[in-house]
């Protein structure tokens, strides 16, 4: 009689500490989960204005596909361009795709073709082929363009994956 009225509470001490264990790696298993998902979260925010720039320029230059433009026309280009240069050093994981997309922004840019005069002024048959093969060229580096910024939106979709 006398063992089983000391084994029930030793039995109960001991489920209670097992209990109680258990539940102890259980909290630091999620508090160890909790504290990898915020480091994500936090490195992820890193590259939200990257990113969201990389979309802003690669819809401005979808806008001039296939279109000749002039200087007037890469405004909208120019500053995205600028705001991811400001940027691309400081992102260190992305910076060499960044770098890409700036100097691509800036070849693209560089194509401009002269603005047009008076509708009335006609342009000799030279300077009519010169333009077009600068408008060749200038299709050339949007396509750079947007190969560079597709690029960098794929390596940061695959860093905030990991």
């Amino acid at each position: 009689m006398m063992t089983s009225t000391l084994l029930a509470p030793l039995a109960s001490a001991l489920g209670g500490g097992v209990i109680g264990v258990l539940m102890y790696q259980h909290q630091r298993r999620v508090f160890a989960w909790t504290r990898r998902i915020r480091r994500k979260d936090e490195t992820n925010a890193e590259y939200d204005k990257p990113a969201e720039w990389l979309a802003d320029l690669y819809k401005a230059q979808c806008r001039l596909t296939r279109k000749p433009c002039a200087a007037d026309d890469f405004a909208e280009i120019s500053q995205t361009g600028n705001m991811i240069e400001g940027i691309a050093d400081t992102t260190e994981a992305v910076r060499s795709e960044l770098r890409k997309v700036v100097e691509c922004v800036k070849d693209y840019v560089a194509t401009a073709l002269p603005e047009s005069g008076p509708a009335a002024v006609r342009i000799g048959v030279q300077e009519h082929r010169a333009q077009l093969v600068q408008a060749m060229r200038q299709e050339t580096a949007r396509g750079d363009l947007v190969r560079a910024v597709l690029a960098a939106e794929k390596k940061i979709k695959d860093l905030r994956r990991n």
